[in-house]
């Protein structure tokens, strides 16, 4: 008797320790480390069922520059889509500016410009400032609204989408987390009557084909707003060191540093 006692304690003891160890293994899996990480954590699922509103930017260091895994925030970093929306051949440039902005309680953000133009007739459609940061703790990049011009026959007719984080009950949103888990869903923009965009993560590990190149262990999410319920979803990918490859009907062309 005294035996099966000792055994049955030990037993116990021992798989009091395996539990430990692999949960302290789940803890560090969460650490953001580098490029790598959302491959450590690609076979994971997230269980919400509603879209997360809220990012807990309070306990956030932010900075202006930094590198996700999908997201180049540095100043001079550009991207080149081109496609055809709405019957319009269009050629969107996305570069990061050496340019900041304070929004909301004194945050400082980054300015990315984003210039869409009609790429057969050259004539501007659109120009957008956004505005983003980066968490330090977690390297999610959050999105504290933009400035647009809209455009017909070269003048600014109107600056439909705009908003900021602060102003008229806009909060910053998340435009792409730091650890990205299949099934994750939250708002980008949060701007009532204005932005109400979200985003679903519905694929990861994925290889796409554009004509800047063939891109592997890239992540696949679909857009739909809040705003315009009857819309079809966009999809959205994003390919590591790189950033967004495909986003809705444009499709990337070349990307890299500028002057």
């Amino acid at each position: 008797m005294g035996n099966k006692l000792i055994f049955t304690f030990m037993v116990t003891i021992t798989l009091i320790v395996s539990v430990l160890i692999v949960s302290s293994l789940g803890s560090l899996s969460q650490e953001p480390t580098g490029i790598g990480i959302n491959y450590v954590v690609a076979t994971s699922k997230a269980t919400n069922t509603k879209y997360s509103d809220s990012f807990n930017i309070e306990n956030c260091t932010l900075s202006t520059t930094g590198i996700n895994p999908y997201f180049i925030l540095e100043p001079g970093y550009q991207l080149v889509f081109e496609g055809v929306e709405d019957n319009e051949p269009l050629k969107v440039t996305s570069t990061v500016l050496n340019e900041t902005k304070v929004v909301g309680d004194n945050i400082v953000t980054r300015a990315v410009e984003e210039k869409t133009v009609n790429s057969k007739t050259g004539n501007l459609v659109e120009i957008t400032k956004d505005y983003f940061a980066i968490c330090k703790e977690n390297n999610s990049v959050l999105y504290f609204g933009e400035d647009v011009d809209n455009y017909e026959d070269g003048k600014v007719v109107d600056h439909e989408g705009a908003w900021l984080h602060g102003t008229n009950n806009a909060k910053a949103g998340l435009i792409m987390p730091g650890i990205v888990l299949l099934g994750s869903k939250y708002y980008q923009e949060i701007a009532p009557d204005v932005a109400m965009d979200k985003s679903e993560v519905v694929g990861m590990d994925e290889t796409v084909n554009v004509p800047a190149g063939s891109f592997s262990n890239v992540i696949h999410m679909k857009e739909t707003s809040d705003l315009e319920p009857t819309t079809l979803a966009e999809d959205n990918l994003h390919a590591p060191g790189i950033g967004q490859v495909i986003d809705g009907q444009t499709k990337l062309v070349s990307h890299g540093y500028v002057k």
